[in-house]
């Protein structure tokens, strides 16, 4: 079939807002996004950003209360963090529900072609034929094949439930589908969460050669980097990105890491200057006679001189006290607001330990894991490596004690053991995160305060945990870890779902960590810049 000449639609939001009977997450809210642009939302945990693609694809929870504008295309995605599919289907049932509609779109157009001739027909044909082209529908079931080969899915079983899937399987028969259907908006929160470096390839490429709107929320700045036409800061500060309040970035992450640091520098100077000029005038309306007629009293006794001159030196002095407040209130109305501190890690990630904190021989987790060797002394630091399915998280799980060996010795020696996993599970999602985090370090000596270490804003220090991002529930899982200074932290994906600002953070700790640190990551800046020794893990055959 012809190539399509249809004329994409941008994805226009205007005013935005999004309030909770407990709290606002966001706040007028404009975006423009033109097809071809690809769209990165930053900004700190809790700034809103799952919470707007939430808003664009109209799945906000009831209790949300949504004001302004948006304007979507109607072929609209959004792939969330948890792929939308059944546990109970099959990986064959969810191909079959993606090729379907494009199935149907390929027949309609073949029946409405003998329907023409009419104005009737004719516009039937032309609409059917313009979904099809806009998808490719032709090539669907080809594209269905390949992706699901590029993605290592055609080696499951099309009959396996969903729900036996690993996250980073379901994530990428999630990506298949979309690769499949190719919609003309497309929504993608944390994308990159779960999958192997040859997954994320084949995600950017796909998302490169996309020709419609793409607007993403993610922790990985290389996909930033190499993906991302234009960032949006939602946390972006008062003066904006630009100076004017603006929240738009033409970059990726590595460009826009400079710009972000010179906008706080600016508002903290705007902020400075316009107290001073401030304190300034508010001086000003309490300026007396003395400081305009200043020793100068009358010297030839004339007291109607002096009378008049006195006068004059009240007259002044109301002029120069009426200017100086006009003056304050257009100052005081136009200050901007005094830049909160930012918030950043200030915790100690382990303590110091001496000897060998782990040994282990001929591991093997059933059908999960499989490791001949591995030994690890106080002070080191050890990446783990691998593709999805190779056991990385397992073996975590095995030397904090979670899960148990099939087979082989591990011996951990370590005193305090603490491991973060990727999704912290919490007793009571009501309970307020001091509550949690409080609850969670009893009995410990001296825990530090959740607010000295940096890691969650003190305004969301009573918000119930089930109320947290996802982001913000990593952060109160890590502040419980370290809590107990560990001679050994075992971190699986810890720049999962965190800010960018965090996640460098944590990676600068992690190089100061006195005690022994296991690492599992996908992260491709992080992986980068490690300098420590690696291990690589192969998926058990």
């Amino acid at each position: 079939m012809p190539g399509s000449t249809t004329i994409l639609a941008p994805l226009v939001i205007g005013g935005l807002s999004v309030t909770y009977p407990d709290r606002s997450v966001l706040t007028g809210i404009d975006l423009v996004a033109q097809p071809g642009r690809r769209i990165g939302l930053v900004g700190e945990n809790g700034v809103g950003k799952s919470t707007l693609l939430r808003a664009v694809a109209g799945r906000l929870p009831a209790r949300a209360r949504l004001s302004g504008t948006i304007q979507a295309p109607a072929d609209l995605v959004l792939l969330g963090q948890e792929p939308p599919f059944r546990d109970s289907a099959s990986v064959a049932e969810v191909l079959a529900l993606t090729l379907a509609p494009l199935r149907t779109a390929v027949a309609d157009v073949e029946r409405l072609a003998g329907a023409t001739g009419t104005a009737e027909g004719d516009e039937a044909y032309a609409r059917a034929l313009e979904q099809a082209l806009t998808h490719d529908a032709w090539d669907a079931d080809r594209r269905a094949a390949l992706a699901a080969a590029r993605l290592g899915l055609d080696d499951l079983d099309p009959q396996r439930p969903v729900g036996t899937l690993s996250g980073g399987q379901r994530t990428r028969l999630a990506l298949a589908t979309i690769m499949t259907t190719r919609p003309t908006c497309l929504l993608l929160d944390e994308p990159t969460n779960h999958l192997d470096d040859d997954a994320i390839e084949v995600l950017t490429a796909f998302l490169r050669d996309l020709p419609g709107v793409v607007v993403l929320a993610s922790h990985d700045r290389v996909l930033l980097d190499d993906v991302c036409t234009d960032l949006v800061d939602l946390d972006a500060g008062e003066l904006g990105t630009d100076g004017s309040g603006g929240r738009r970035f033409g970059g990726g992450w590595s460009a826009y890491e400079a710009a972000r640091a010179d906008a706080r520098r600016r508002w903290e100077t705007t902020y400075a200057e316009q107290q001073e000029e401030i304190a300034r005038l508010r001086a000003a309306t309490r300026i007396g006679t003395a400081a305009i007629a200043h020793d100068r009293g009358p010297t030839d006794g004339d007291k109607y001189i002096c009378s008049f001159k006195g006068a004059r030196v009240d007259q002044t002095l109301a002029r120069r006290k009426r200017d100086a407040q006009r003056r304050l209130e257009v100052a005081e109305r136009e200050q901007v607001r005094k830049p909160p501190p930012p918030l950043a890690f200030r915790g100690d990630l382990t303590t110091a330990a001496t000897g060998r904190l782990v040994q282990a021989r001929d591991l093997e987790v059933a059908g999960r894991t499989r490791l001949a060797r591995l030994d690890l002394a106080a002070g080191e630091h050890l990446l783990l490596t691998g593709p999805n399915g190779s056991g990385k998280s397992t073996l975590l799980g095995v030397l904090s004690g979670r899960l148990q060996p099939t087979t082989g010795t591990v011996e951990v020696t370590a005193r305090r053991v603490r491991e973060l996993t990727q999704d912290p599970q919490v007793a009571d999602p009501t309970r307020s995160a001091a509550a949690t985090y409080d609850h969670a370090v009893r009995g410990l000596p001296d825990p530090p305060r959740l607010r000295d270490l940096g890691l969650l804003h003190p305004r969301d220090h009573c918000t119930a945990v089930g109320s947290l991002s996802v982001g913000q529930r990593r952060r109160l899982g890590l502040a419980v870890a370290i809590a107990a200074a560990p001679d050994l932290l075992l971190l699986d994906e810890p720049t999962n779902h965190v800010s960018l600002a965090l996640a460098g953070e944590l990676e600068e700790a992690l190089a100061t960590a006195p005690g022994g640190v296991l690492l599992a990551s996908h992260d491709r800046w992080l992986r980068r810049r490690w300098a420590g020794p690696e291990l690589t893990l192969t998926p058990v055959g």
